[in-house]
């Protein structure tokens, strides 16, 4: 089935929604009001839905225009970007990269390879979602974005994964604690001390929890919080130590804390490329996204 729309009524629709006004949207689109009115109920008849709420003195998405806003703007940019790149030649002309990234994924390690990206690439633009996991799959599924960088997990039939790195998870504690002088330390030995985690609610702390269940292992939690980024903030005060993927671990000499490996058993989270099945990429993200691919693909064990 086919939905008949026009460029011009998406454009509508979106301006609508971002002044909040039909009278100064027909102003910046050069129409008249009714001939504005005229293209959102027709985007509306195409769609089978309404998609604002008008009163005398406000307009707002309803809660199907709310779902499409996003997904008209990706589709907006990237036409508008796909008709300026005919301007260029050869492989370095412009375009629009739209991923979601895991926030420790999106800090440590993505800009590594978009500077890699960008040396050959200049004139390509992204705009990167810097989501919790669950937040990065639906923005994947809903079409918000291109593809996105996730873990392992996702049951939605509609997506697919392709495995990037194994993320292992670490304890993080000052270089003055008791822990931080030995090489390597097992699920026990952590037990005698105050543990800092992230909410129960987290794709990381699910899986964690799940493997040391299956492993007849139980730690007692100390502090709970939402960000990776504050339990080290808890550890570098000193108030305990912190399990947590190697990726959110600051890379380098640390001035107050170290890592070390855990093991009996090692968990490790798979982080990978999640797409939605049977979509296109745009030959900017389609570039990039192998070279992702390639360049975490290289090291079996990158963050050694």
């Amino acid at each position: 089935m086919n939905i008949n729309c026009e460029i011009l009524d998406l454009r509508a629709f979106l301006l609508v929604v971002e002044l909040a006004s039909f009278h100064r949207a027909a102003e910046s689109l050069n129409l008249s009001q009714p001939a504005l009115s005229r293209r959102i109920q027709k985007l509306e008849g195409s769609i089978g839905a309404p998609l604002l709420e008008r009163t005398t003195r406000h307009v707002a998405p309803t809660a199907v225009g709310g779902e499409l806003v996003p997904l008209v703007r990706r589709m907006l940019e990237e036409f508008d970007g796909s008709l300026f790149a005919f301007r260029e030649l050869g492989e370095r002309r412009g375009g629009l990269v739209t991923i979601a990234c895991l926030p420790t994924a999106a800090y440590y390690f993505l800009p590594s390879v978009i500077r890699q990206f960008d040396a050959q690439y200049p004139n390509i633009r992204f705009r990167i979602l810097d989501l919790p996991a669950t937040d990065g799959l639906q923005a994947v599924a809903r079409g918000e974005v291109e593809f996105g960088v996730n873990i392992m997990g996702s049951s939605d039939p509609d997506l697919t994964f392709e495995r990037l790195i194994e993320d292992p998870f670490v304890l993080a504690a000052r270089k003055e604690h008791p822990l931080a002088s030995r090489d390597v330390l097992t699920w026990q030995d952590l037990v005698p001390y105050h543990l800092i985690t992230v909410h129960r609610s987290s794709a990381n702390r699910i899986l964690l929890d799940a493997a040391l269940t299956k492993s007849n292992l139980a730690l007692r939690w100390s502090y709970e919080v939402t960000h990776l980024s504050t339990s080290l903030g808890l550890v570098e005060a000193g108030l305990g130590i912190s399990v947590l993927p190697r990726m959110a671990t600051p890379q380098g000499d640390h001035p107050f804390l170290v890592t070390r490996p855990i093991r009996d058993p090692e968990i490790s989270r798979t982080i990978g490329v999640v797409r939605r099945r049977g979509a296109s990429l745009s030959p900017p993200a389609e570039r990039f996204m192998r070279m992702l691919i390639e360049t975490w693909g290289e090291a079996s064990t990158p963050l050694e």
